[in-house]
């Protein structure tokens, strides 16, 4: 399951996106692909509480049961975003929001940490940023992986995270052709 988040179509994320698709297409251990274009989709980010619908009931919303099938579904999940502000897009962080809601994605125990309810799956994320590669790690105490890490991923019982985060993504210089080919190769192979 592939979730890509750009609004352009035209941008680095989405080459990307493409080199994911085709070194998937090239590897004979992948049998289906499914891709969801949150932008395309007109995916609503926006969280909703009131009289009506209430954050403990979100696991079971009508609205968002096709994308809890999605990612029932998903063996590997696949996030493909840019970095804004040293963090993925607020239309990335709406779809965790909803999606990795109690009752579908953990269930609390009554302990310091609950049950992960997404255990054996695993999660590739491909992030692109102006700054330099190192930003997050220097500047942010690596803050983007702790988040998508440790207080999202593990917590839902994903223990398999990979990261590719390339930085100097608008120099000319950013080796971009090096990136993509890297990106087709990892997912060409990978098992």
């Amino acid at each position: 399951m592939v979730i890509y988040t750009h609004p352009n179509h035209e941008s680095l994320s989405y080459a990307f996106l493409q080199e994911v698709l085709r070194g998937s297409g090239d590897n004979e251990a992948v049998k289906e692909i499914k891709v969801l274009d949150l932008y395309e989709e007109g995916f609503d980010p926006v969280l909703v509480f009131n009289k009506e619908k209430r954050r403990r009931d979100m696991h079971s919303d009508p609205g968002l049961a096709k994308y809890r099938e999605q990612l029932i579904w998903a063996d590997r999940i696949v996030l493909v975003y840019p970095i804004w502000w040293g963090r993925p897009p607020a239309m990335l962080m709406g779809y965790i929001d909803q999606m990795f809601a109690s009752g579908f994605a953990y269930k609390d125990k009554g302990g310091l940490l609950p049950e992960g309810l997404l255990k054996g799956k695993s999660v590739v994320c491909i992030s692109v940023m102006k700054g330099p590669a190192n930003y997050p790690l220097l500047w942010l105490g690596n803050a983007h992986k702790i988040l998508m890490r440790k207080a999202l991923f593990n917590y839902v019982g994903i223990r398999k995270v990979k990261f590719f985060e390339f930085g100097s993504m608008e120099s000319p210089r950013g080796k971009h052709a090096h990136k993509l080919d890297r990106v087709y190769r990892y997912f060409k192979t990978a098992r």
